[in-house]
């Protein structure tokens, strides 16, 4: 920085007539380089930036940021112009000896005029003469973390003459600014090395699932509330035996009605916290403010409305586990409280400052595609790594369908023993259900065979008595158009999607007729669903055209939408961003 109290252009050394304190020009460079070092950008990207920033406040020519491996060879180094390409073109010109004083003795590094200095080579001196061969000064201090070195900031400028330097003002300003490199650096490397941590522990889960020899179906034993003999639960059931032994995180993948808090509960009962408490918390049911009061507790008077103190869902989880559903349904604000319990295992209720230390095992579930999410900068990528160290695909329905009949004896007993009655299913009643698609999973079946046996007229369950029977199963409409968009099952392993499938347009009566042999679908709605949907005779409408339509039908009110579609709020909301429709507010 210039001498006196004058106020100077950024990259230049010209005096302004207006004066502004030093003090107050280094306080605005400092707040400008945390905001930078704070922000979730590429840790080189942000070190170019910082320097960037140090020459619209000092008078420099060049400015470098290095960091030191292990063995203290630089590992990183960038400068205000750093790019991916060029990542390497500093190598081999800084100044080595230079460098090495400072690391090894902590201290900072102040050369008026490197010109037949003994620590600068005389071809980096050449490399930074001018054409008017004026002196060259250095200043380079020590990035630490902790109380280790981990690089050095250093910048060259041009001492021409007329310009007076404080040095001793330059090297407290740039020491401030290697102190919140360092603890970026120091954060950075922590970060990395939990990663690392999390996916070496992931594969050597998945290497043990791979060699894993299931034990003779007679030994299995059952899970409560888990129906299904299907080869796809068995091998999955496999699976949770051997991930529940460890304190892993375990994210559930899956559509919506797979059943992921009764597998949640399944890890839990198997593994050696099942005598400790199972607490489960829906993150998408809750808003933000009363998520993080659920979670963590809050002190009594901390907002209004707390009269009591109150324990937080971490605190009643302690030695057991967690399980929070919709995870990917959390804010950015939120996600960085949670990632420092995940990291610490300690939190302060809201309202309160002493710290609460937990034992918890977390297990989590979504629908959501959480890479897409960290691409977009809408879920953190440490918390994703952080919860998804082991990844367990929940199958739907449709890929199970082996299990439909014990499902379906299930509810139905069920049904029986909640209304005193004693209906059985009718010959042939099975293969309706077999033949359905299910979006709805699990959770459609079984309000199917709830709302079947209501309105069963005799002593069992007929053919007829199924809706699809009669064209009044509005969910017919989706497992159909669904059917002939999934066809192709997914690849093993692949990551599953929200199944967000609209209803296919039918053909009204008059246009069925008019082709020769047609017959009428058994599957196709009439009513209100599908009047709103045939606007002429002719091809179907796409699956945009169709969302868009039913939110103008009904006024551009999501959850309206939904019950015209046949499909949840949440659903609408998938289909709306997938198809990136703005919705519109009057």
């Amino acid at each position: 920085m210039a001498r006196g109290d004058m106020k100077f252009s950024p990259g230049t050394s010209h005096r302004s007539p207006q004066p502004v304190r030093l003090s107050e020009i280094a306080l605005i460079g400092v707040y400008e380089i945390s905001k930078i070092l704070t922000s979730a950008n590429r840790l080189e990207a942000a070190l170019s930036s910082v320097v960037n920033v140090l020459s619209s406040f000092m008078q420099m020519r060049h400015g470098v940021i290095a960091l030191l491996e292990d063995d203290d060879t630089p590992e990183i180094i960038v400068d205000a112009g750093w790019s991916e390409g060029g990542a390497g073109r500093y190598h081999g010109r800084m100044p080595g000896k230079a460098i090495d004083q400072i690391v090894a003795t902590a201290v900072p590094l102040v050369v008026q005029n490197i010109a037949g200095h003994p620590l600068f080579d005389p071809a980096y001196v050449a490399a930074l003469e001018t054409e008017d061969s004026s002196i060259m000064s250095f200043i380079g201090v020590p990035i630490r973390a902790a109380t280790t070195v981990v690089g050095t900031l250093t910048i060259d400028r041009v001492w021409d003459g007329r310009s007076d330097f404080r040095f001793d003002t330059d090297v407290r300003f740039l020491t401030m600014v290697a102190n919140l490199i360092g603890q970026t650096v120091e954060l950075h490397r922590f970060i990395a090395r939990d990663r690392n941590r999390l996916i070496a522990e992931s594969h050597r889960l998945q290497k043990e699932l791979s060699e894993f020899k299931p034990p003779a179906a007679k030994g299995r034993g059952r899970i409560s509330g888990l129906i299904g003999d299907s080869a796809t639960i068995r091998s999955l059931l496999d699976n949770i035996a051997i991930i529940a032994k460890s304190r892993s995180s375990v994210l559930l993948r899956g559509e919506s009605g797979t059943g992921k808090e009764l597998f949640a509960r399944a890890i839990h009962e198997q593994s050696p916290r099942a005598n400790g408490p199972f607490i489960k918390v829906n993150c998408a049911a809750l808003p933000e403010s009363v998520l993080e009061s659920e979670l963590f507790g809050h002190e009594k008077g901390a907002f209004t409305g707390a009269a009591n103190t109150r324990k937080g869902r971490f605190e009643l989880a302690d030695r057991g586990t967690l399980f929070l559903d919709e995870i990917g349904e959390t804010s950015s604000a939120f996600q960085a409280k949670l990632l420092r319990v995940l990291q610490e295992g300690e939190f302060e209720r809201v309202g309160g400052t002493r710290t609460i230390k937990v034992d918890v095992r977390l297990v989590t579930a979504t629908n959501k595609d959480l890479e897409e999410a960290v691409r977009r900068n809408e879920f953190r990528a440490d918390l994703y790594y952080r919860i998804n160290v082991v990844p367990l695909n929940l199958p739907p329905l449709r890929e199970r369908k082996g299990d439909i009949p014990l499902l379906a004896n299930e509810f139905l007993k069920r049904f029986n023993s909640e209304n005193g009655r004693q209906l059985t299913f009718a010959p042939g009643a099975m293969e309706v259900l077999l033949k359905c698609y299910f979006p709805g999973n699990v959770r459609e079946l079984e309000n199917c065979v709830r709302r079947t046996a209501t309105l069963a007229r005799g002593a069992s369950i007929a053919l007829d008595d199924f809706a699809c029977r009669n064209d009044q199963c509005l969910s017919s409409v989706l497992w159909k158009g669904a059917k002939e968009a999934q066809s192709v099952r997914p690849a093993a392993g692949a990551r599953p999607q929200p199944a967000v499938l609209l209803p296919m347009a039918p053909r009204s009566a008059n246009a069925n007729a008019a082709h020769a042999g047609a017959t009428t679908d058994p599957t196709s709605v009439s009513g209100p669903l599908s009047e709103g949907f045939v606007s002429a005779i002719g091809p179907p409408i796409s699956e945009r055209e169709r969302l868009i339509e039913a939110m103008e039908r009904s006024g551009w009110v999501q959850a309206k939408a939904a019950r015209m579609l046949g499909l949840t709020s949440r659903q609408v909301g998938y289909a709306l961003k997938k198809h990136g429709i703005e919705i519109k507010h009057f």
